[in-house]
């Protein structure tokens, strides 16, 4: 398969996540103004308020990823999708494959995890999950952190 074929592969697969990102979303807040308008007691209140603050959190990275996604198809149609945004080199089929809206190459990746990691920068856009936890001791896994043993 050449790489334009390929790339309208993953051009109809992010069409597709897009719109199953937007319908989940959507049946979400639906789901959320439901439960909002019953009566229950108390401890149904507060098991209810418990999911509605996972169910927020879950939307929020939903969120996020369809805002990722709508930015690759914002590419496609520029003609810049599979094109690092950093360096302006191409990107490997692979990692499109599996990140299919990635913006940047593995190494300008690797370099901002570095540049973040010693800047005591760990996560991105993440904050609000820890801060769930309460846990600043825990971090986001990079590219760096993943060793992959070679076998000749």
């Amino acid at each position: 398969m050449s790489r334009k074929q390929a790339l309208l592969q993953l051009q109809k697969s992010l069409m597709a996540q897009s719109t199953a990102l937007r319908r989940t979303l959507a049946d979400n807040l639906n789901l959320s103004q439901a439960h909002d308008e019953g009566s229950v007691d108390e401890i149904e209140a507060a098991a209810d308020g418990s999911q509605h603050e996972i169910n927020s959190q879950l939307a929020a990275l939903e969120s996020r990823e369809l805002n990722l996604i709508e930015h690759a198809i914002q590419r496609i149609r520029k003609g810049r999708y599979g094109s690092c945004e950093k360096c302006d080199g191409q990107i490997p089929l692979a990692r499109l494959k599996a990140l299919p809206f990635t913006q940047l190459c593995i190494s300008c990746q690797r370099r901002i995890e570095e540049v973040r990691r010693t800047r005591g920068h760990d996560s991105e856009n993440w904050e609000s999950v820890y801060n769930l936890e309460g846990s600043s001791s825990d971090r986001e896994l990079t590219l760096g952190d993943i060793d992959v043993p070679v076998r000749d």
